[in-house]
């Protein structure tokens, strides 16, 4: 693996290029340097390029054709987009197109670099470096060792230390705002302020209030100045739940106070400098809601720097039974109770149910079998609902591990239509040993 990234830098302005490729040697990189899309085009087809930061208008062939012809032939190479001439359906269009990050010249030195970090967090185990998610099993209160959940942490460890701001999307009861927590808390801000605010719990007439604060007298009932959630959160992060609930309204100002870094009090004339991270987080597909109309555009963009996709717990493969002695530890400690045990076939059940309400339903679920049980769990304190997964009792029975190796090369087989090559590929086996497991 390389140890430096090799950037490739496009501007039709020679002193533009010079300083960019001096601050970025600075800290390690490698840069390369054109003055044309069509010599950045020879570069990029030779290969060996990590990340192009290009600038829009230039002569002959403008910029934005760059980002779409990177786009289309090198779909995993991020692209930082540089231009003096900002225009928001610009900015929307090269995102649209493949740019992983915008900058408006004159920016500082801090800003540019800012940026490239951004794309290794975003893209670092495919160009950079590689990080070790091995033995994670509490991670800042998050319970999981699956794989899906060691990809997790590892997002959030490349995350934890820049500035992008970071989407998080998934089920209800998922643990969204635990994963912003542990975004914050295992962060250089751990010191600073987590101001969390569900956006759906406020009213329409009042989150702007909330959110950016007021003068006093600007509304009936503003008796006295107050500082919102922003200024609340200043130096910390700000976490939004539920930002698809929000109006489109009160998306252009938090548009415009993220980008601007800068919040307007209601009824004030004055401008309040802010410096906050913000985490969003949604159990709706945003951009669904961006095709309706029903979500800016330019907000998703801004806001989906970094995206988190938390798993739903019938996906997490093994850390069921993790959280289920996690949390009858916690509640026999709690409620001063003997620790519950369960008897055989219980445990069958839960691993079948689906848990739509996910990590949430299932610790609400072992919190009440703590309150009204005493020592052993049978089946038939399991709800109806919980059962109906469970089709006959020798699904209840425990199986050897022959048996049921057995039944998933089965399985496997008519997953892939009887072709044992594909069969023994996907089990992670040759054909040598997959033949002699069928005899």
């Amino acid at each position: 693996m390389r140890d430096k990234l090799t950037i490739l830098v496009v501007d039709d302005s020679s002193d533009m290029q010079e300083l960019i490729k001096r601050q970025l040697e600075a800290k390690g990189y490698y840069v390369l340097s054109v003055c044309s899309v069509v010599e950045a085009i020879s570069f990029l087809e030779e290969g060996n390029i990590d990340v192009l930061i290009t600038d829009l208008n230039m002569p002959e062939i403008h910029g934005e054709q760059l980002v779409r012809y990177s786009a289309e032939h090198f779909p995993e190479l991020p692209v930082l987009v540089i231009t003096g001439y900002p225009e928001v359906d610009t900015a929307v269009n090269v995102m649209k197109f493949g740019a992983f990050e915008y900058l408006i010249k004159p920016f500082s030195e801090d800003d540019l670099l800012d940026s490239i970090e951004k794309i290794i967090v975003i893209k670092g185990e495919n160009v950079f470096q590689e990080i070790n998610t091995e033995g994670y099993e509490d991670y800042y209160g998050i319970i999981g060792s699956s794989t899906k959940m060691r990809h997790l942490f590892a997002i959030i460890d490349r995350a934890k230390d820049t500035s992008a701001t970071i989407l998080i999307s998934g089920e209800s009861g998922t643990g969204k705002e635990l994963v912003a927590r542990a975004v914050h808390y295992s962060g250089k801000t751990s010191s600073k302020p987590f101001v969390s605010v569900n956006c759906g719990a406020i009213p329409d007439q009042l989150i702007e209030s909330e959110l950016f604060g007021h003068v006093k007298g600007s509304f009936t009932g503003a008796i006295s100045n107050k500082v919102g959630f922003f200024e609340a959160a200043n130096g910390g992060t700000l976490f939004l739940d539920e930002i698809s609930n929000t109006t489109l309204e009160l998306q252009a100002k938090l548009l415009r106070a993220i980008q601007e870094k800068e919040i307007t009090p209601v009824g004030s004339i004055k401008n309040v400098k802010i410096d906050v991270r913000i985490i969003a987080a949604t159990n709706i597909d945003v951009k669904k809601m961006v095709d309706q109309g029903k979500f800016r555009e330019d907000l998703f963009y801004r806001l989906n720097v970094i995206s988190i996709d938390i798993p739903p717990l019938r996906d997490r493969n093994n850390d069921l039974n993790r959280l289920i002695e996690y949390f009858v530890g916690k509640y026999s400690k709690e409620y001063g109770k003997k620790r519950l045990s369960f008897a055989r076939g219980v445990l069958q059940i839960l691993e079948k149910y689906t848990w739509p309400g996910n990590v949430r339903e299932l610790e609400n679920f072992i919190q009440r079998l703590i309150i009204m049980t005493d020592g052993k769990i049978q089946i038939r304190q399991i709800p109806d609902y919980m059962k109906e997964k469970i089709s006959n009792k020798s699904e209840l029975e425990l199986l050897s591990l022959r048996e049921v190796e057995k039944i998933h090369i089965q399985k496997i087989l008519t997953y892939t239509n009887n072709n044992k090559s594909e069969a023994a590929k996907i089990l992670g086996i040759d054909r040598k040993t997959l033949r002699e497991r069928l005899k």
